[in-house]
């Protein structure tokens, strides 16, 4: 066997420290040499040491999500004492009858027109029309007499519930209520139950 073959063999042979794997042995009285030059600060010599390796931070939304904390509701609830609304009087609900039908100026001057005299005649046009369904009334009968008052306050209630209340419907309505007031008799109810004409 060649030495070059023996040598790719067991290539540990060649190597002086085979026998000794950690190193050829000191010889005896003498020391074993220090881990850093003498004179050289251990600070400096850390630089040179490998750095540890720090855990990676977990990232955001890979670990599980935490429980969401639980907060405590807390509900008030407040009782208001009950009052009952007293009732409206008489004149309160008579005013709002009134009111329904129109604005109180609307009103006050439907009434002022109605019944203000004229300065020629003398007289208002409520009279003058109450006067001629009274006159119908003694000519052409009684029946004649309401049909000539109903008409027009027939159509001035027809056109308030409609349209609502304005200054001509209400001058309408007054006239014509008036114009019954002229054709209306208190002995038609005994003629309307019994018959008995008084003429």
């Amino acid at each position: 066997m060649t030495p070059s073959e023996a040598h790719r063999d067991n290539p540990q042979a060649d190597h002086p420290d085979a026998d000794h794997p950690r190193g050829a042995p000191l010889p005896p009285g003498r020391r074993r040499p220090a881990p850093y030059p003498r004179g050289a600060s251990r600070r400096r010599l850390r630089l040179h040491r490998r750095p540890r390796r720090r855990p990676h931070p977990r990232r955001r939304g890979t670990g599980p999500a935490a429980a969401p904390a639980l907060v405590p509701q807390i509900h008030v609830h407040l009782v208001a004492p009950y009052y009952e609304e007293p009732e409206p009087t008489r004149r309160a609900r008579l005013w709002a009858w009134i009111t329904s039908i129109g604005r109180p100026w609307q009103i006050a001057a439907a009434l002022g027109l109605a019944f203000a005299p004229i300065p020629v005649v003398g007289y208002s046009v409520a009279t003058i029309w109450a006067s001629g369904v009274t006159e119908a009334r003694a000519e052409y009968g009684q029946a004649n007499a309401y049909a000539l008052a109903l008409t027009p306050l027939a159509i001035a209630v027809m056109r308030i519930v409609q349209g609502g209340g304005t200054l001509r419907r209400l001058l309408l309505l007054a006239i014509s209520l008036t114009g019954l007031m002229g054709a209306i008799d208190l002995y038609d109810p005994v003629t309307w139950i019994t018959g008995v004409d008084p003429s």
